[in-house]
Protein backbone atom coordinates (compact mmCIF):
# COMPACT_ATOMS: atom_id res chain seq x y z
CA UNK A 1 0.00 0.00 0.00
CA UNK A 2 1.31 3.41 -0.66
CA UNK A 3 2.64 5.75 1.89
CA UNK A 4 0.07 8.17 2.91
CA UNK A 5 0.69 12.47 2.45
CA UNK A 6 0.82 12.40 6.14
CA UNK A 7 3.50 9.73 7.13
CA UNK A 8 5.49 11.72 3.82
CA UNK A 9 5.53 14.68 6.55
CA UNK A 10 9.25 14.77 7.73
CA UNK A 11 8.44 13.27 11.71
CA UNK A 12 10.87 16.53 13.00
CA UNK A 13 8.30 19.28 11.57
CA UNK A 14 6.06 20.90 14.02
CA UNK A 15 2.30 20.51 13.24
CA UNK A 16 0.33 23.64 11.82
CA UNK A 17 -0.91 25.79 14.80
CA UNK A 18 -4.14 27.52 14.32
CA UNK A 19 -5.40 31.45 15.33
CA UNK A 20 -6.01 29.09 18.78
CA UNK A 21 -2.38 28.47 19.35
CA UNK A 22 -3.13 24.79 19.54
CA UNK A 23 -1.20 22.17 17.27
CA UNK A 24 -3.96 22.07 14.44
CA UNK A 25 -6.33 24.70 15.49
CA UNK A 26 -9.32 24.26 18.09
CA UNK A 27 -10.26 21.36 17.50
CA UNK A 28 -14.26 21.08 15.98
CA UNK A 29 -14.28 24.55 16.46
CA UNK A 30 -18.58 25.50 15.08
CA UNK A 31 -18.45 27.87 12.14
CA UNK A 32 -21.53 29.92 12.67
CA UNK A 33 -24.06 30.05 9.21
CA UNK A 34 -24.42 33.69 8.45
CA UNK A 35 -28.17 34.80 8.82
CA UNK A 36 -30.03 35.46 5.16
CA UNK A 37 -32.58 37.23 4.24
CA UNK A 38 -34.89 33.88 5.33
CA UNK A 39 -33.23 34.43 8.24
CA UNK A 40 -33.98 38.05 9.52
CA UNK A 41 -37.80 37.20 8.17
CA UNK A 42 -38.28 33.94 9.85
CA UNK A 43 -36.67 36.41 13.11
CA UNK A 44 -40.20 38.65 12.44
CA UNK A 45 -41.91 35.49 13.28
CA UNK A 46 -44.69 35.80 10.55
CA UNK A 47 -47.02 33.73 12.08
CA UNK A 48 -48.08 35.80 15.52
CA UNK A 49 -48.70 38.32 13.11
CA UNK A 50 -52.60 37.79 14.01
CA UNK A 51 -52.18 38.13 16.94
CA UNK A 52 -51.43 42.10 15.97
CA UNK A 53 -53.48 42.27 12.94
CA UNK A 54 -56.95 40.96 14.74
CA UNK A 55 -57.09 43.35 17.54
CA UNK A 56 -57.03 46.59 15.30
CA UNK A 57 -59.60 44.70 12.73
CA UNK A 58 -61.77 44.20 16.17
CA UNK A 59 -61.39 48.07 17.14
CA UNK A 60 -61.73 49.51 13.56
CA UNK A 61 -65.58 47.45 13.52
CA UNK A 62 -66.18 48.72 16.67
CA UNK A 63 -65.81 52.26 15.70
CA UNK A 64 -67.46 51.55 12.53
CA UNK A 65 -70.92 49.89 14.05
CA UNK A 66 -70.75 53.34 15.82
CA UNK A 67 -70.19 55.71 12.81
CA UNK A 68 -66.66 56.71 13.93
CA UNK A 69 -64.94 54.78 11.23
CA UNK A 70 -61.75 57.01 9.74
CA UNK A 71 -59.60 54.57 7.60
CA UNK A 72 -56.14 56.35 7.65
CA UNK A 73 -55.79 56.43 12.02
CA UNK A 74 -57.12 52.53 11.54
CA UNK A 75 -54.21 52.13 9.00
CA UNK A 76 -51.86 54.13 11.73
CA UNK A 77 -53.07 51.80 14.51
CA UNK A 78 -52.37 48.76 12.68
CA UNK A 79 -49.09 49.74 11.68
CA UNK A 80 -48.11 50.77 15.28
CA UNK A 81 -49.74 47.08 16.48
CA UNK A 82 -47.45 45.06 13.68
CA UNK A 83 -44.27 46.90 13.96
CA UNK A 84 -43.97 46.78 17.74
CA UNK A 85 -45.20 42.84 17.78
CA UNK A 86 -42.50 42.58 15.15
CA UNK A 87 -40.26 44.57 17.81
CA UNK A 88 -41.12 42.12 20.78
CA UNK A 89 -40.00 39.51 18.71
CA UNK A 90 -36.12 40.46 17.59
CA UNK A 91 -36.38 41.52 21.01
CA UNK A 92 -36.84 37.79 22.44
CA UNK A 93 -34.26 37.00 20.05
CA UNK A 94 -31.63 38.90 21.43
CA UNK A 95 -32.53 39.06 24.84
CA UNK A 96 -32.77 35.00 25.04
CA UNK A 97 -29.47 34.78 22.91
CA UNK A 98 -27.37 36.42 25.22
CA UNK A 99 -29.06 34.88 27.66
CA UNK A 100 -28.24 31.29 26.55
CA UNK A 101 -31.53 30.63 26.73
CA UNK A 102 -32.09 29.54 23.51
CA UNK A 103 -29.23 27.14 23.32
CA UNK A 104 -31.81 24.60 24.72
CA UNK A 105 -34.33 25.16 22.25
CA UNK A 106 -35.79 22.31 20.30
CA UNK A 107 -38.15 24.58 17.87
CA UNK A 108 -37.12 26.86 14.78
CA UNK A 109 -33.21 28.38 15.60
CA UNK A 110 -32.99 31.62 16.41
CA UNK A 111 -30.89 34.69 15.05
CA UNK A 112 -29.04 35.37 18.42
CA UNK A 113 -28.99 31.70 19.88
CA UNK A 114 -27.40 30.16 16.63
CA UNK A 115 -24.87 32.67 16.03
CA UNK A 116 -25.90 33.42 12.35
CA UNK A 117 -26.55 37.36 13.57
CA UNK A 118 -24.12 39.75 15.77
CA UNK A 119 -26.67 39.98 19.18
CA UNK A 120 -26.10 44.25 18.71
CA UNK A 121 -27.14 43.63 14.91
CA UNK A 122 -30.47 41.61 16.11
CA UNK A 123 -30.79 44.44 18.89
CA UNK A 124 -30.50 47.13 16.38
CA UNK A 125 -33.15 45.79 14.30
CA UNK A 126 -35.47 45.18 17.22
CA UNK A 127 -34.99 49.01 18.61
CA UNK A 128 -35.35 50.08 14.90
CA UNK A 129 -38.76 48.67 14.87
CA UNK A 130 -39.60 49.97 18.30
CA UNK A 131 -38.60 53.08 16.62
CA UNK A 132 -40.93 53.04 13.52
CA UNK A 133 -44.04 51.96 15.80
CA UNK A 134 -43.47 54.94 18.24
CA UNK A 135 -43.61 57.07 14.86
CA UNK A 136 -46.33 55.47 13.92
CA UNK A 137 -48.18 56.13 17.07
CA UNK A 138 -46.38 59.69 17.51
CA UNK A 139 -48.99 60.71 14.40
CA UNK A 140 -52.13 59.28 15.90
CA UNK A 141 -51.14 61.42 18.76
CA UNK A 142 -50.83 64.30 16.48
CA UNK A 143 -53.65 63.57 14.51
CA UNK A 144 -56.40 62.99 17.36
CA UNK A 145 -54.68 65.27 19.99
CA UNK A 146 -54.84 62.95 22.62
CA UNK A 147 -51.51 63.82 24.32
CA UNK A 148 -51.85 60.87 27.46
CA UNK A 149 -51.73 58.15 24.47
CA UNK A 150 -48.01 59.02 24.59
CA UNK A 151 -47.96 57.06 28.39
CA UNK A 152 -49.86 54.11 26.61
CA UNK A 153 -47.43 53.69 23.58
CA UNK A 154 -44.39 54.21 25.80
CA UNK A 155 -45.64 51.85 28.71
CA UNK A 156 -46.91 49.53 25.26
CA UNK A 157 -42.59 49.77 24.10
CA UNK A 158 -41.45 49.68 27.52
CA UNK A 159 -43.33 46.41 28.59
CA UNK A 160 -42.37 45.26 25.16
CA UNK A 161 -38.63 44.87 25.84
CA UNK A 162 -38.69 43.74 28.92
CA UNK A 163 -40.59 40.65 28.53
CA UNK A 164 -37.61 38.90 28.27
CA UNK A 165 -35.12 42.24 28.24
CA UNK A 166 -33.35 43.59 31.11
CA UNK A 167 -31.87 41.90 34.49
CA UNK A 168 -35.55 40.53 35.78
CA UNK A 169 -37.70 40.26 32.99
CA UNK A 170 -41.13 39.39 33.53
CA UNK A 171 -41.72 36.98 31.17
CA UNK A 172 -39.25 34.91 33.20
CA UNK A 173 -41.46 34.79 36.21
CA UNK A 174 -44.93 33.52 34.27
CA UNK A 175 -46.56 37.31 33.43
CA UNK A 176 -46.18 36.53 29.81
CA UNK A 177 -49.50 36.30 29.44
CA UNK A 178 -50.43 39.19 31.54
CA UNK A 179 -48.72 41.37 28.80
CA UNK A 180 -50.47 39.89 25.94
CA UNK A 181 -53.70 39.90 27.18
CA UNK A 182 -53.53 43.35 27.94
CA UNK A 183 -51.90 45.25 24.97
CA UNK A 184 -52.10 42.64 22.35
CA UNK A 185 -55.89 42.24 23.53
CA UNK A 186 -57.16 45.35 25.36
CA UNK A 187 -55.14 47.56 24.33
CA UNK A 188 -54.87 47.07 20.65
CA UNK A 189 -58.61 46.65 20.36
CA UNK A 190 -60.15 49.32 22.67
CA UNK A 191 -57.18 52.09 21.72
CA UNK A 192 -58.26 51.19 18.37
CA UNK A 193 -61.43 52.03 18.55
CA UNK A 194 -61.14 54.90 21.11
CA UNK A 195 -58.61 57.17 18.68
CA UNK A 196 -61.26 56.82 15.38
CA UNK A 197 -64.49 56.97 17.68
CA UNK A 198 -63.40 59.59 20.68
CA UNK A 199 -65.04 57.12 23.25
CA UNK A 200 -65.00 53.05 23.44
CA UNK A 201 -68.46 50.67 23.46
CA UNK A 202 -69.16 47.29 24.99
CA UNK A 203 -68.60 45.56 21.01
CA UNK A 204 -64.78 46.85 21.60
CA UNK A 205 -64.46 45.95 25.05
CA UNK A 206 -65.78 42.83 24.59
CA UNK A 207 -63.77 41.89 21.69
CA UNK A 208 -60.52 42.74 22.77
CA UNK A 209 -61.54 40.56 26.07
CA UNK A 210 -62.38 37.70 23.02
CA UNK A 211 -59.21 38.29 21.58
CA UNK A 212 -56.97 38.49 24.21
CA UNK A 213 -57.66 35.77 25.54
CA UNK A 214 -56.59 33.73 22.08
CA UNK A 215 -53.55 35.91 21.82
CA UNK A 216 -52.73 34.37 25.39
CA UNK A 217 -53.59 30.76 23.67
CA UNK A 218 -50.49 31.72 21.03
CA UNK A 219 -48.36 32.51 23.18
CA UNK A 220 -49.04 29.25 25.63
CA UNK A 221 -49.06 26.64 22.84
CA UNK A 222 -45.62 28.13 22.23
CA UNK A 223 -44.29 28.01 25.76
CA UNK A 224 -45.42 24.43 26.22
CA UNK A 225 -43.66 23.29 23.93
CA UNK A 226 -40.64 24.91 25.40
CA UNK A 227 -41.55 23.58 28.76
CA UNK A 228 -38.28 21.30 29.25
CA UNK A 229 -35.59 23.35 27.47
CA UNK A 230 -37.23 26.37 29.09
CA UNK A 231 -36.76 24.36 32.71
CA UNK A 232 -33.39 24.21 32.22
CA UNK A 233 -32.72 27.55 31.05
CA UNK A 234 -34.63 29.17 34.33
CA UNK A 235 -36.84 30.48 32.26
CA UNK A 236 -40.15 30.32 34.57
CA UNK A 237 -42.80 30.51 32.11
CA UNK A 238 -46.31 30.29 33.24
CA UNK A 239 -46.19 26.75 31.05
CA UNK A 240 -43.22 26.05 33.09
CA UNK A 241 -44.63 26.97 36.54
CA UNK A 242 -48.35 24.85 35.93
CA UNK A 243 -46.60 21.91 34.40
CA UNK A 244 -47.21 20.41 31.26
CA UNK A 245 -50.86 18.75 32.24
CA UNK A 246 -52.44 22.14 33.59
CA UNK A 247 -50.82 24.56 31.28
CA UNK A 248 -52.68 22.45 28.37
CA UNK A 249 -55.86 22.76 30.57
CA UNK A 250 -55.24 26.41 30.61
CA UNK A 251 -54.45 26.54 26.99
CA UNK A 252 -57.71 25.02 25.83
CA UNK A 253 -59.56 27.63 28.18
CA UNK A 254 -58.07 30.16 26.61
CA UNK A 255 -58.97 28.75 22.82
CA UNK A 256 -63.06 28.11 24.26
CA UNK A 257 -63.62 31.61 26.33
CA UNK A 258 -63.16 33.40 23.08
CA UNK A 259 -66.52 31.65 21.67
CA UNK A 260 -68.85 32.10 25.10
CA UNK A 261 -68.26 35.70 24.31
CA UNK A 262 -69.25 35.31 20.91
CA UNK A 263 -72.68 34.33 22.69
CA UNK A 264 -73.51 38.06 23.12
CA UNK A 265 -72.48 39.08 19.64
CA UNK A 266 -74.60 36.70 18.41
CA UNK A 267 -77.70 37.85 19.86
CA UNK A 268 -77.37 41.02 18.60
CA UNK A 269 -75.46 41.06 15.13
CA UNK A 270 -77.21 38.22 12.46
CA UNK A 271 -73.37 37.30 10.93
CA UNK A 272 -72.44 36.82 14.26
CA UNK A 273 -72.79 33.06 14.39
CA UNK A 274 -70.67 32.36 11.17
CA UNK A 275 -67.68 33.29 13.48
CA UNK A 276 -68.31 29.52 15.28
CA UNK A 277 -66.71 28.43 11.99
CA UNK A 278 -63.65 29.01 13.56
CA UNK A 279 -63.85 26.25 16.12
CA UNK A 280 -62.92 24.37 12.70
CA UNK A 281 -59.71 25.35 13.33
CA UNK A 282 -59.45 25.71 17.02
CA UNK A 283 -61.05 22.45 18.11
CA UNK A 284 -58.23 20.63 16.31
CA UNK A 285 -55.48 23.01 17.68
CA UNK A 286 -56.77 22.00 21.20
CA UNK A 287 -56.22 18.21 20.29
CA UNK A 288 -53.01 18.19 18.78
CA UNK A 289 -52.26 20.50 22.19
CA UNK A 290 -53.35 17.80 24.08
CA UNK A 291 -52.14 14.90 22.93
CA UNK A 292 -48.84 16.03 20.99
CA UNK A 293 -45.85 13.82 21.91
CA UNK A 294 -43.04 15.77 20.02
CA UNK A 295 -42.23 19.41 19.72
CA UNK A 296 -42.85 19.42 15.61
CA UNK A 297 -46.52 18.83 16.55
CA UNK A 298 -46.78 21.61 18.86
CA UNK A 299 -45.42 23.78 16.10
CA UNK A 300 -48.60 22.52 13.90
CA UNK A 301 -50.83 23.01 17.28
CA UNK A 302 -49.43 26.80 17.04
CA UNK A 303 -49.54 27.56 13.61
CA UNK A 304 -53.66 26.61 13.38
CA UNK A 305 -53.62 28.44 16.83
CA UNK A 306 -52.78 31.85 15.02
CA UNK A 307 -54.66 30.50 12.31
CA UNK A 308 -57.49 30.78 14.76
CA UNK A 309 -56.87 34.06 15.86
CA UNK A 310 -57.20 35.26 12.32
CA UNK A 311 -60.56 33.50 11.79
CA UNK A 312 -61.42 34.43 15.17
CA UNK A 313 -60.97 38.44 14.83
CA UNK A 314 -61.20 39.31 10.97
CA UNK A 315 -64.95 36.94 11.47
CA UNK A 316 -66.11 39.12 14.16
CA UNK A 317 -65.03 42.35 12.99
CA UNK A 318 -66.96 41.71 9.44
CA UNK A 319 -70.21 40.63 11.05
CA UNK A 320 -69.76 43.82 13.20
CA UNK A 321 -69.09 46.19 10.74
CA UNK A 322 -71.54 44.65 8.09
Amino acid sequence: MPASKTSRRPQNRPAAKGRSGRPGGRPNAPVARKATAADWIGGARLRTLPVAVAPVLLGSAAAAVAGGYRWKLALACLAVSVLLQIAVNYANDYSDGVRGTDKHRVGPSRLTGSGAAKPRTVLTVALVFFGLAAVAGLAIVIRTEQWWLLAVGAAAIVAGYFYTGGKRPYGYFGLGEVFVFVFFGLVATVGTTFVQLGTVNIESWLAGVAIGFLACAVLMVNNIRDIDQDRLAGKRTLAVLLGPTWARVLYTFFMLAPFGILVFFALFYARAPYVYLALLAAVPAIVITLTAKTSRELITALQVTSLTVLLFGAGLAAAIAF
